[in-house]
């Protein structure tokens, strides 16, 4: 935690699950490709679903994931792993890529997007279980708009179908890994959480970048980040107290957890120094 900032660490191996407390964010893909027993989470253990929505777009141009096979996974993942802190919906980025991928607008984006929320929740609701539903709201828009418009044309559709915005527990801000590589992304957050004047909105950034996290991390409610993987792969890093038997540590426990703790003391520093 960095202020009030929860930071997930990106999980490639659902095993993590079982070996840290450290808050983990976990593929969905991976987890349904477990043949075994699901692993348990610590008893201060915390840990976020990620519904591989990027991964299906990109790959079928559609989901092809019904919200009765994820809501009925999601039920036994929450039951059996425990310590589900929310799950991802089945939401539709607005990358351009996303948009040929599909052959969509962005306003289409945004209607399936909620409409999913809705169904996700109502689906929930019919289950056993006596928790509310864990999946959490995406907020979609244009990442090539310098302005905020398009986001809250999002959030305005999930008021008309009588969504409380400012009262869910968690709100992902979605299609920014674009916006984070040209329009500033502070604006959007800046933007976003002024509309929510009595209460803090509780921000989930996606794979939001180090640098994001220094300028304006102090405005969301949590982030997720793999990026430990990738710089380990690409500098050909072997953490001297990693003892397997791997040669790179970019599918490494111990590197990730080295990684995130130097994260987080950076994060500390550029806090104290604002």
């Amino acid at each position: 935690m960095i202020g009030d900032l929860c930071f997930y660490l990106g999980a490639p191996e659902p095993a993590w699950l079982g070996r840290t407390e450290v808050p983990l964010f976990v593929s969905y893909g991976r987890l349904r490709r477990l043949k075994v027993t699901l692993p348990r989470s610590p008893r201060n253990g915390s840990w976020a679903l990620d519904s591989r929505a990027f991964s299906e777009l990109k790959e079928f141009g559609e989901w092809t994931i019904t919200p009765e096979r994820y809501v009925t996974d999601v039920y036994r993942y929450d039951t059996e792993i425990g310590n589900l802190a929310w799950a991802a919906p089945q939401d539709l980025m607005c990358e351009p890529e996303m948009l040929e991928r599909t052959g969509l607008s962005i306003p289409e984006h945004q209607r399936r997007t909620v409409d999913n929320y809705l169904r996700l929740r109502d689906l929930w609701a019919a289950t056993d279980s006596p928790a509310d539903s864990p999946f959490m709201l995406a907020l979609q828009g244009d990442p090539d708009d310098p302005s905020p418009d398009s986001y809250h044309r999002c959030w305005d559709l999930y008021e008309d179908a009588g969504v409380d915005v400012m009262n869910v527990e968690v709100v992902g801000l979605g299609s920014v890994c674009r916006r984070q590589r040209s329009v500033p992304i502070g604006t959007l957050v800046t933007s976003l959480q002024a509309r929510d004047r009595e209460n803090e909105l509780p921000l989930h950034g996606f794979g939001v970048k180090t640098l994001g996290l220094r300028r304006y991390g102090h405005l969301l409610g949590s982030a997720d980040s793999q990026a430990w993987s990738k710089h380990a792969r690409d500098n050909n890093i072997k953490h001297p107290n990693c003892v397997m038997g791997h040669q790179v540590c970019n599918y490494c426990l111990t590197y990730a957890l080295a990684w995130r703790e130097r994260l987080m003391g950076q994060l500390e520093d550029a806090q104290c120094a604002s």
